[in-house]
């Protein structure tokens, strides 16, 4: 993304709490670009400095495992000015809701928009330091803010750049239709053996067989009714697919293996990697939390995160993002959807 935006003009700043990750941005004075998108994109600052890393900038765009959201937050917490627009790209699940309780916990007064994205608007991988590969630019990118009257201020900033970005529902409709999800976990806790043994294979297209397919379609359904117990509707994956790169079949797998954009895309050489680690408790949790909460039963989903949990040898449900730690516990499903919709919206 930032090689992207500094080819498009923009002026860059590139915030990471790794120097050691910086230093080939540095070195180079930015970032190779190669694939849908080619180039080389110039950075005008790339620190581990936040305060200097968002001092007068207009959009944060914040593009770190949904792991980091908490630290982000805390991190740039000092900082932050009236007028700025915080952008998870994505929030996965509620990572909106997280990131403002951050802020609020931290005393931060300024008034500052909190918006996520449903999905990461790039098919992309890290090649080398310093350089990126586009497999491809997604073609429609819902957007929400905490406050759903708020989105047409940050789509105004954010399609200057990016036209792809359309406008969400609210936050509850960006969190449940994040696909990662579905596709992430499941793929990578099914293939697991096949991750183990080194072996090199297309993730989304040999390793999502027939079979691993359903099981992906069941966790979907589990999905979609969670999101229909608050009040809303979810796109399902098929529909997504189609969506996001017009890939159609009439199940999910002839979808998935209808999809140009995920061939090429190889699978990870270990399951200590963000599908596991970031995907499980951020995504999975706290749908399968909500859900318990609104009983709605999830076992699909539940069976995930068991077995994740016991791969990895971490319990997931005890890092990650339930409804108690949201701060949502005991809400209703009218104080859930205010929260989604804002006072202003409400009046």
């Amino acid at each position: 993304m930032a090689g992207h935006l500094a080819l498009m003009g923009f002026e860059v700043r590139l915030y990471n709490r790794s120097a050691e990750r910086l230093e080939p941005v540095r070195a180079m004075g930015g970032i190779a670009v190669e694939g849908e998108v080619v180039g080389f994109g110039k950075v005008a600052l790339a620190t581990t400095d936040p305060a200097e890393a968002i001092r007068g900038a207009d959009i944060l765009m914040v593009v770190v495992p949904a792991t980091a959201h908490a630290d982000i937050a805390a991190a740039v917490a000092p900082h932050l000015t009236d007028g700025q627009i915080v952008v998870l790209n994505p929030g996965r699940t509620f990572g909106a809701l997280e990131f403002r309780q951050v802020l609020d916990r931290l005393g931060s007064k300024a008034d500052v928009i909190i918006a996520e994205t449903q999905t990461f608007i790039y098919a992309s991988r890290a090649t080398n330091p310093g350089q990126a590969r586009v497999f491809r630019i997604k073609n429609s990118i819902p957007v929400a803010s905490i406050k759903a009257y708020r989105i047409p201020a940050v789509l105004k900033l954010l399609r200057q750049a990016f036209p792809q970005f359309v406008p969400g529902d609210n936050i509850f409709k960006t969190s449940f239709d994040n696909i990662g999800a579905v596709f992430h976990p499941a793929l990578t806790v099914l293939n697991a053996g096949w991750i183990e043994d080194d072996s090199e294979f297309q993730f989304y297209i040999q390793g999502c067989t027939p079979s691993v397919a359903r099981v992906l379609e069941r966790l979907d359904g589990e999905r979609v009714a969670v999101a229909e117990a608050v009040g809303f509707r979810a796109m399902t994956a098929r529909q997504w697919l189609y969506f996001a790169y017009e890939a159609a079949g009439r199940n999910l797998h002839e979808a998935m293996h209808a999809n140009s954009g995920y061939r090429g895309i190889m699978a990870p050489a270990t399951l200590h990697m963000r599908y596991l680690l970031e995907d499980v408790p951020t995504s999975l949790v706290p749908m399968a939390s909500l859900g318990q909460m609104l009983g709605v039963p999830t076992p699909t989903i539940n069976a995930v995160i068991d077995l994740a949990s016991t791969l990895l040898d971490i319990d997931f449900r005890a890092t990650g993002r339930t409804v108690k730690r949201l701060g949502i516990a005991g809400m209703s499903v009218r104080d859930l959807r205010l929260l989604a919709i804002g006072e202003e919206e409400k009046k």
